[in-house]
């Protein structure tokens, strides 16, 4: 029909300029199809150019997995170094098995009900449209991205079958499902869900990339996996007062943290899925990328917060502490970096700071012990990214990054009245609910079956000794037994000392000072 349209259209155009042309229509039939040519090799071009967008952004999220494995590895102690890091390379080697056989399926399997997709298992029946292998990719990455949040939590007294076993169940069944309510187009909650079919409360849950459905989902399961173990020993004295155990390596938590620095740009401009178009009229320069920039000012907004506020809680500049302050900047802008203006993204990071300090005061108080902060990190920051993204998110930037809905509600401080606040508030109750009653039985059950902790004696020797065939490194820490009880003679005993050490100075150096 459309060559019929195309050749009639020119035809009229060309017995206009000639009527005496007999072969008129035979040339508007030969250059309707040179323009269809040029039209389908536009199109597939555009569609390379996003699939390579696509695809760098997947590896881009994708090499999250070694900032996750070297910040995990240097907040530990040294005596737990490699049962921390195998714990990451197997999240994303478990992970990509069940998101390959399930869980993909389960989080966008469309056509589906608003509660759970129940297509492509096994990715069988794809590509199809609108669901292509490197889409899978993508949203793979994300999946054991919210599982590898989990392992820290539960770092240094965890045994190994617990990890398969709740990464397998929170990468093939709790996270994809969460993601197919308010990313899939048939999810109950979703900003983006088919046409002609409601909105929650009008809006929908605009959560761009994630801090709801990654970082709430991995933190809240940290936190009961966390729970439910209680702390490591030694964390806390017999008076309850806390103990520190630092990390061994302040050097492996800044090159973990600049990695999942890195990462994040992959994570949240990525989330456009698209860059071969603009958003806004044809031929607008704005293509969607000042998500970099809102994520970039969170994230150091909040370290820089994290630092003075720090230094006035404790007297020292700690760099842990704040590469932790630069992560929750980076959590809590990742629901809201596409819809809001750059200077909400530094309001953004600067409450994020104080909610990652306020919720670490807490967790002492109570005797909570997580190694690396990431509850409070991930399900704190991204509960505030939810409710931030609800109080800023700018009409225009919602119409552009959700189109097709115009006018559709907005910020409450930025005139949008307060329906996206009261879906926002319904998304955190509703992951809050479902991973607590999911993978919080889950890690209760591993408890009662003794599944769960390692013995008192393993925790204290350390794990890598214990059940990995020996240590990370060619010395062991202070509290692990000499030579690791293994008869090796081994290693070098790394000591801290708190007496000050004067320079020697030899005679001819004395001489000339």
């Amino acid at each position: 029909m459309a060559d019929e349209t195309c050749s009639a259209s020119l035809a009229d155009l060309l017995s206009g300029i000639s009527a005496a042309n007999s072969n008129a229509t035979g040339a508007a039939q030969y250059i309707c199809s040179q323009l269809e040519t040029s039209a389908l090799k536009t199109a597939d071009l555009t569609t390379a150019i996003d699939t390579t967008f696509l695809l760098f952004s997947a590896y881009l999220v994708f090499a999250m997995q070694l900032g996750f494995a070297m910040l995990c590895a240097g907040s530990v102690r040294a005596k737990n170094t490699m049962n921390i890091m195998l714990t990451n390379v197997l999240d994303a080697a478990a992970g990509a098995i069940f998101y390959y056989l399930f869980g993909f399926s389960f989080a966008f399997g469309s056509p589906s009900n608003g509660f759970i997709g129940h297509h492509f298992f096994a990715l069988k029946s794809m590509p199809t449209v609108g669901f292509n292998y490197s889409y899978f990719l993508f949203q793979w990455a994300f999946a054991i991205a919210a599982a590898g949040i989990t392992s820290g939590s539960i770092a240094e007294r965890t045994q190994f079958a617990a990890y398969l076993i709740y990464s397998s169940f929170l990468t093939g069944f709790v996270y994809p499902i969460v993601s197919h309510w308010f990313w899939s187009s048939d999810g109950w909650a979703a900003a983006a869900r088919n046409p002609g079919e409601s909105l929650l409360f009008g809006s929908g849950v605009i959560d761009f990339a994630g801090s709801g459905v990654v970082h709430m989902v991995g933190g809240i399961a940290g936190f009961w996996g966390a729970l439910v173990e209680g702390p490591r020993i030694g964390r806390f004295d017999h008076n309850g007062r806390q103990v520190t155990l630092r990390g061994h390596s302040a050097t492996l938590v800044v090159l973990g943290s600049f990695m999942l620095w890195f990462g994040w740009y992959g994570f949240n401009p990525g989330s456009f899925i698209y860059i071969a178009r603009s958003y806004g009229p044809i031929g607008s320069p704005t293509n969607g990328q000042w998500s970099a920039v809102t994520t970039s000012l969170s994230g150091c907004t909040a370290a820089l917060t994290t630092l003075f506020g720090k230094r006035l809680q404790t007297g020292h500049w700690n760099v842990v502490d704040v590469c932790n302050g630069l992560l929750g900047g980076f959590a809590a802008i990742t629901a809201g970096c596409s819809v809001v203006e750059p200077w909400a993204a530094i309001i953004c990071g600067f409450v994020a700071a104080w909610v990652l300090i306020g919720l670490n005061i807490l967790a002492a108080r109570f005797n909570y012990d997580d190694p690396l902060e990431a509850a409070q990190l991930h399900a704190g920051c991204g509960a505030w990214g939810v409710i931030f993204t609800a109080l800023f998110a700018k009409e225009r930037y919602v119409d552009e990054a959700y189109p097709g809905r115009p006018k559709r509600p907005h910020g409450l401080f930025m005139g949008g009245g307060g329906r996206l606040l009261a879906a926002h508030v319904i998304q955190i109750l509703v992951i809050s609910g479902w991973v607590s009653a999911t993978m919080g039985p889950l890690f209760y059950g591993m408890h009662k079956m003794g599944l769960l902790r390692i013995s008192p004696e393993d925790e204290m020797a350390g794990l890598d000794v214990t059940r990995h065939g020996g240590a990370a490194y060619a010395y062991h820490d202070d509290d692990s037994p000499d030579n690791a009880g293994d008869g090796s003679g081994g290693g070098f005993m790394m000591k801290t000392t708190t007496m000050r050490v004067e320079p020697q100075l030899t005679p001819s150096s004395a001489n000339q000072a």
